[in-house]
Order: structure tokens, then sequence, then C-alpha cells
């Protein structure tokens, strides 16, 4: 059985087709600059890579490309092949706690919940009504950033703010990357052999976010109301002092609009290096003693730390704490420092054992307090098989 999974952009549409037999890759790719000039596509599959540049007016156009070229480079035969559909969908407010069948509810509520993810789920409902005009009788699943979230009780997922703002307008914590950390709680349960665990996964990438997980559900995690919240990532600032906002609106003559604006896309490394957003450009700035550099690195690694100890104490201890995504995946060093600066706890890695890249491995010494993982994650399965359970139920 074949599922595609599809992460709409407002410019872009991401894929991966899978053979559900043994869960491998037949293709994946990306489409760009979709309704901007120089749009183009690059598709990968068979150890090949095939990238052209091609007019690429709307999203409908995207997938009507798409679709041609599975066939037109025998990827498949014949787009009978495709079984379901399944699409990244960001933000299901606090109504879906779990992936779901798309139907007109769903899409009317994307665009109800649009002002809570406003870049993200216009794109979304896009990229839906795109292949349901190619593929109309083809099943179609939404999986929600923030289903996995929803277990989180009253106490850590309200703010203490005049409850009239969660009750009028739905003020609270949501939290993100949740098809990431549930990946994470899936493999780590499968790995341990037991439903009993406490975990604390570390998605740290360009975006990030930590989670605190128990028995395979989420109790807290970082991210808030909005991705902006929590760690200090790439470009996003992470939790601030509110009360920065009016001040610098009125030392800059700036709205609200564009600090947050700042907060978003000029703060974190890139903001505090004033270089790069890019973990691997602020090491080797680190290794020419840059000091801007290393104040963002050693700052990154000390709000990272932070959330660790904070969730240490929540789960009543840890058995597990994952490394994912950009940096958790592939910074030797930053996971070095990280774990170092968790020494208290018990915390102990081998050198040898953590110059990895990429690869599912236990860097942990044998008496370490802690294991510590690396996991690669991998949403794009997540997804595809949330679509194959929903479309065989």
């Amino acid at each position: 059985m074949k599922i595609i999974s599809i992460n709409t952009g407002s410019s872009s549409l991401k894929f991966s087709l899978f053979n559900m037999d043994d869960e491998s890759v037949i293709a994946s790719g990306l489409f760009e600059r979709i309704g901007i000039e120089g749009s183009n596509y690059t598709i990968k599959f068979n150890g090949e890579k095939v990238n052209q540049q091609v007019e690429l007016n709307s999203h409908v156009d995207a997938v009507k490309v798409l679709l041609d070229k599975l066939i037109d480079l025998g990827i498949i035969s014949s787009l009978n092949e495709i079984d379901g559909i399944g699409h990244r969908l960001v933000h299901g407010k606090d109504k879906y706690r779990e992936s779901v069948l798309i139907n007109d509810e769903v899409v009317e509520d994307l665009d109800k919940f649009k002002c809570f993810a406003p870049l993200h789920n216009p794109a979304n409902i896009l990229g839906i009504n795109a292949f349901k005009e190619a593929l109309p009788n083809v099943p179609m699943v939404g999986v929600f950033d923030t289903a996995f979230h929803q277990t989180m009780d009253s106490t850590t997922y309200l703010y203490a703010v005049p409850y009239s703002w969660y009750q009028n307008h739905g003020v609270r914590k949501y939290g993100f990357h949740g098809t990431s950390h549930r990946y994470i709680a899936e493999t780590v349960k499968e790995m341990l052999g037991k439903d009993e665990f406490r975990l604390i996964s570390c998605h740290i990438g360009n975006g990030g976010s930590i989670t605190a997980i128990k028995d395979g559900k989420c109790v807290d995690t970082s991210m808030g109301f909005t991705p902006l919240a929590g760690i200090m990532m790439g470009t996003r600032s992470g939790d601030i002092d509110p009360s920065i906002i009016p001040y610098v609106m009125e030392q800059e003559g700036k709205n609200a609009s564009e600090v947050i604006d700042d907060l978003n896309k000029r703060s974190g490394l890139f903001g505090m290096s004033e270089y790069s957003s890019d973990m691997r450009d602020i090491l080797e700035k680190c290794g020419q003693q840059d000091e801007k550099a290393i104040v963002a690195r050693d700052k990154y690694v000390r709000r990272v730390v932070d959330y660790i100890a904070q969730y240490y104490v929540l789960l009543g201890g840890a058995d597990v704490i994952v490394f994912t995504a950009g940096v958790g995946e592939n910074s030797i060093p930053v996971r070095r420092q990280i774990c170092e600066e968790l020494a208290c706890f018990g915390v102990k890695i081998d050198l040898d054992k953590n110059n990895v890249r990429g690869e599912v491995v236990k860097i942990s010494t044998d008496d370490s307090s802690i294991d510590v993982y690396v996991i690669p994650t991998d949403e794009e399965l997540m997804i595809a098989r949330d679509t194959l359970h929903l479309i065989n139920r």
C-alpha cells in the first residue's frame, strides 16, 4: 500500500511517498517558490535526484506536476497506486486530540483556527484542496502538530492571565512539534519494551521544543500559545519578559506586529551573534573565539538545560533523554555541552559514542543515571502511519 505524506507551506510543498508494506521511502521531494518567479521542484528516488525549474502559479499546479512526474519518472505506473494522502496540519486548537480523516468540517475548522497559525493553516487548506481536486476519490488524513500535547492538564496549559482570555479567546498553551515528539515517544517505548517510562524529548533545530513525556503521553512542552515561546532557537527568542515588547515599540517607533516579527525572525542565535541562525556557522565562529558567537551558543545550551532540569523535576526523574532534529541529531559539541551541564543529575556520555550524526545511538555511559540517545525524527513516517491506520479502520 502506498501513502503520500504532504507538508504544505505558503509557497512550498514537501512530499514523501511510502511503501507501507515495509515503511520504505519510494520517493521524496520539494516544490518551492509556488506562485513566485523562479519556481522549481526537486524529486529524489532510487538514488537519483531530478531538479527542474517549472512555472507553478498555484498549489494546484504543484500537485499536478508532482503526480505527472511520479508517473513520467516511473516511480508509480498509475495514480491508482496511491491509496491515501496524509497532510501535516499545524493547528487544531484544543478540538483535535488525534489525527482524523479530512472532511468538510475539518477544513472549516482549519479556516476558523487560522488566526492561531496565520502562516500555516491557510497553506494547509491550499494543499488539501489541491489534492482533493487532483485525486477526489483518495482518502485524506490530517495529522495535527498540536494534537500530541492535548494530554497536558489545566494546571499546565492555562496561563496566569484573566480566565476570560482562555474562555473567550482560546489563550492557552498549545505546543508544537507534536508529531515529532510522538514519534520519539513511540520509538523509545519500542526500544525499552515497556509502557511506563519518563522521557524528555529534545527536538532542537532551527526551531526547537522540549517535551516532558510520561508513559507515552505529553505532560508539558516548552512551546506555548505560539511556537515563539520556550527555548532560544535559530531566529526565535524563546521566553522573554513581555514588557520588552511595548518598551521596544516606544524606543524604535515600531508597532506590536513589527516587534513580534523581530522576535520570530531576527532573534535567537541570529540576533545574539549578529551573524547566523545556523548552529554550524555559530560553532565555526566559536572556534575563531568570536565573543558574540560564544555567548549565543552558551545561551542556547543554557535554555535547553533549563527546560530539561525543569522537566526532570516535573516527571520525578527521567529514564531517557533524546536529542532529535537538526541540532540534536547532528551537533556533536552542542550535545556534549548540554550533557556536561546535566552532570549534577548523574548524566554521563561516552565521547566516542557521541561522535555520530543522524543515527540512532545510545551516547550515555553504562553508569549514567539517565540513558541518553540520539534518534533521528521522522514526522513524514508518522503522518503515513496515521493515514494508513485511519483509512484501514
